[in-house]
């Protein structure tokens, strides 16, 4: 059992995951919150990781940290995407193991289900079929995390466990049209061609494969629950249980952003998996439900994009 006013220690906390985390586990009530930036911490030196955990003794550690990105990412930097995600997740993992953390959260990514799952998609399909080969790298890094948890919790009955996010959107995403995900590259496209007038504007694969999103504040309040709560499985899917098509996706945002050229579809490039819907009933049990609708979630998102436009940063791998 974690203490009532437990330390936490949030890996990650200035990425999207962590950031919204954080402002939640405040707006809650917890004061104890342990937070190192890149320049403090280096997550992928296992020495520093290790006397970090050790100094500090968090009661929790939530692993939001990852190296992220979009399909053209994925598929571009499939060593980065593997390494660094592996290097940073195991020394956490085994970090928090040796030095007595009480309840670890491993936060992974709904890519780790075979790309052709029976849809929506269970916990049980884990390592039933072949992954989507353009986020292959990131899924096995993802997988790895998820079996030591499991792993660690059988073994030695240990907390820790694994939440399986679905596709993950809202302020402090990464808006870089060549390394973001599909939802926050679409703000940026529509929202470069409606200030430059275009008459149109290009995207990537047919639009028929279906997506499902989750706001972040969302999985925040969902990790906050997980952390309050004690939970028996391994992992646990987390999504809003809605999904619609990527061109259905495009007009939405086309329509709040206020674009009004053509959108043309490159066919060329790859869709991707073609349907990843999470049957997310097993957390749903527990007393866990998402609260924002995708289109009031996209309109915030893009209000936080408009505000703060001039101080995004490319992301580079």
């Amino acid at each position: 059992m974690i203490p009532k006013t437990p330390k936490i220690f949030i890996a990650g906390h200035n990425g999207m995951v962590g950031a919204a985390l954080m402002r939640k586990l405040l707006e809650a009530g917890y004061a104890d919150l342990i937070l190192a930036d890149r320049s403090q911490l280096d997550l992928r030196d296992q020495n520093k990781v290790e006397k970090f955990i050790e100094t500090n003794r968090p009661d929790v550690l939530i692993d939001a940290a990852a190296t992220v990105g979009g399909i053209q990412a994925n598929n571009t930097y499939p060593y980065n995407f593997l390494m660094d995600n592996l290097q940073i997740q195991n020394n956490l993992i085994n970090g928090a193991f040796k030095y007595g953390v009480k309840k670890f959260i491993f936060l992974g990514s709904s890519c780790i289900y075979p790309k052709h799952a029976d849809q929506p998609i269970q916990e049980e399909s884990l390592l039933t079929g072949p992954l989507e080969p353009t986020n292959e790298a990131y899924a096995i890094a993802k997988i790895a995390g998820l079996k030591a948890c499991q792993a660690i919790r059988r073994q030695y009955g240990k907390d820790f466990f694994s939440l399986m996010p679905t596709n993950l959107y809202g302020e402090g995403d990464n808006f870089d049209p060549e390394t973001a995900h599909v939802l926050p590259a679409m703000i940026r496209k529509f929202h470069n061609g409606k200030v430059n007038g275009l008459a149109s504007l290009t995207l990537w694969g047919s639009g028929s494969p279906k997506r499902e999103f989750l706001h972040i504040n969302d999985l925040a309040d969902g990790i906050r629950f997980c952390m309050e709560h004690p939970l028996e499985a391994d992992w646990y899917n987390m999504g809003s249980g809605h999904e619609l098509s990527i061109k259905s996706l495009a007009e939405l945002i086309r329509k709040i952003v206020g674009f009004e050229g053509e959108i043309h579809w490159d066919t060329s490039k790859p869709d991707g998996t073609p349907r990843k819907l999470l049957d997310s009933s097993k957390i749903n049990n527990l007393g866990w439900t998402p609260k924002i609708s995708l289109e009031e979630g996209i309109r915030q998102t893009y209000a936080w994009f408009l505000q703060n436009e001039h101080n995004l940063k490319e992301v580079k791998f």
